[in-house]
């Protein structure tokens, strides 16, 4: 009863700026889609550790905030310095910024944006393509917790991508999303990629807090919709401010013969939740997903990733690596579905974690629910340190252990990052993993 009490009187100040959402001038059907929205949030109780998914989870930190809306305070202005560090542009990628969850046309790069291609802000699209965006938007996505529909009913900007059947973008389309305001304020970015028939598209999206920006709440949802043939490689990278909390839900349909690649690397943030939901829809459909996760201090890092085999046919692989130090607690969850008719699956997870701390934590779950006879499903999960054998072997080569431990790491997370396509961003992780890890 207390739990109840609690999120009853926690979920109001979440919707205390929604009016500010809305535009004067929107159309009918996305008032009805908040509406609806908003019904069901209210319905719906916050996730706790009574739901099996988030019961290793703990979000109270995040239900206690009072949050105000980053979007109604006259905005930060940023300059291109300002970013930089965190820019692709300079290595020719289309880059769409979104500053405090608004889109900012100054600080975007566009200019190589083929012309066959839509790219666009979501509030931009919905006043140009109301009913492009209305057939798509939300379609991939069901309410599995409270944090979904809220950002439905709080929509306002995010980025809308349509790429046309036969189509090949050859240059990644980075989406950079800054938050600059110090306190604690909440923003709701929702994205809709749409990736037509035997098309092929690169998708990345960096999530970053400025110096001198606290408790604040990314509370996103990315739609990515994957026709049949259609090839699409999407890569997330999470470097919120120390203090942040990152809700995170990714919505992909793939179509027959289609094939989905993503890696997701989560470097900082207090509370951080990737959650990636993903339906192999069409016969021969094909998806791997790659991950690394570096936990320190008191942090918190969740990865929960669903794949349901709606097809026969399909194959599917989670590989998710996690170095834990300080007193942090990370969780990776894996669960993979085969329905009756969905014969001939092959389906592969493992998640590999190196503790660098007695008093790091895991809890890892690896699932598969198997309802067809002809499959080929595996799944497992490795916990532990170094063997002090390795260590004493490079002792005898004369190096400290410090040092030993620092290019072990390295190396260890490296197996993920070797695997990244971009190498911009590629060699920017490995910059990053060797400086975090290098004995100071």
């Amino acid at each position: 009863m207390t739990q109840a009490v609690e999120e009853k009187s926690d979920r109001a100040h979440f919707l205390t700026d929604a009016a500010t959402r809305a535009a004067s001038d929107e159309p009918e059907w996305l008032k009805e889609l908040r509406e609806e929205a908003l019904g069901t949030f209210n319905a719906m109780s916050f996730p706790s550790y009574r739901d099996e998914a988030w019961r290793n989870t703990d979000i109270k930190p995040i239900l206690r905030t009072e949050f105000s809306s980053a979007i109604s305070e006259n905005p930060t202005p940023l300059n291109a310095d300002a970013i930089e560090r965190y820019s692709y542009a300079g290595e020719g990628y289309i880059e769409l910024v979104l500053v405090d969850g608004v889109y900012s046309r100054e600080l975007s790069s566009l200019s190589d944006v083929p012309c066959e291609i839509s790219v666009h802000s979501l509030a931009q699209a919905i006043a140009t393509d109301a009913e492009g965006i209305r057939a798509r938007l939300n379609d991939y996505v069901d309410a599995t917790n409270a944090f979904i529909p809220l950002n439905t009913a709080m929509i306002h900007d995010g980025i809308y991508v349509n790429v046309p059947s036969n189509t090949v973008v050859d240059k990644p389309i980075h989406v950079l999303y800054v938050t600059t305001r110090s306190g604690a304020v909440a923003s709701y970015p929702r994205n809709l990629f749409v990736v037509g028939q035997s098309s092929e598209a690169t998708f990345l999206e960096s999530y970053v807090g400025l110096e001198g920006t606290e408790n604040y709440l990314t509370n996103g949802v990315t739609e990515i919709g994957v026709a049949d043939n259609a090839k699409v490689t999407h890569l997330k990278v999470v470097s919120e401010g120390d203090e942040a909390y990152h809700m995170m839900t990714m919505r992909v349909s793939e179509g027959g013969d289609s094939r989905f690649n993503a890696f997701a690397m989560t470097l900082s943030g207090q509370i951080v939740r990737n959650d990636l939901n993903l339906e192999l829809a069409g016969e021969g459909g094909n998806c791997e997903l790659d991950g690394l996760y570096l936990n320190d201090r008191d942090r918190l890092i969740d990865n929960h990733l669903f794949v349901n085999h709606a097809a026969a046919k399909c194959y599917s692989r989670m590989g998710y690596k996690g170095v834990l130090d300080g007193s942090s607690d990370s969780v990776f969850t894996g669960k993979v579905v085969v329905p009756p008719d969905s014969q001939q699956t092959d389906s592969d997870q493992l998640n590999n974690n190196l503790l660098l701390s007695d008093d790091a934590t895991i809890d890892t779950n690896p699932q598969l629910e198997i309802f067809a006879d002809d499959v080929k499903c595996t799944h497992g999960a490795t916990i532990g340190a170094f063997p002090s054998e390795l260590i004493f072997y490079f002792q005898s080569r004369g190096m400290d252990p410090l040092t030993a431990h620092g290019i072990l790491t390295y190396g260890f997370a490296a197996e993920v990052v070797d695997e990244i396509p971009l190498d911009a961003l590629k060699d920017r992780l490995a910059a990053y993993v060797f400086d975090k890890y290098s004995p100071k």
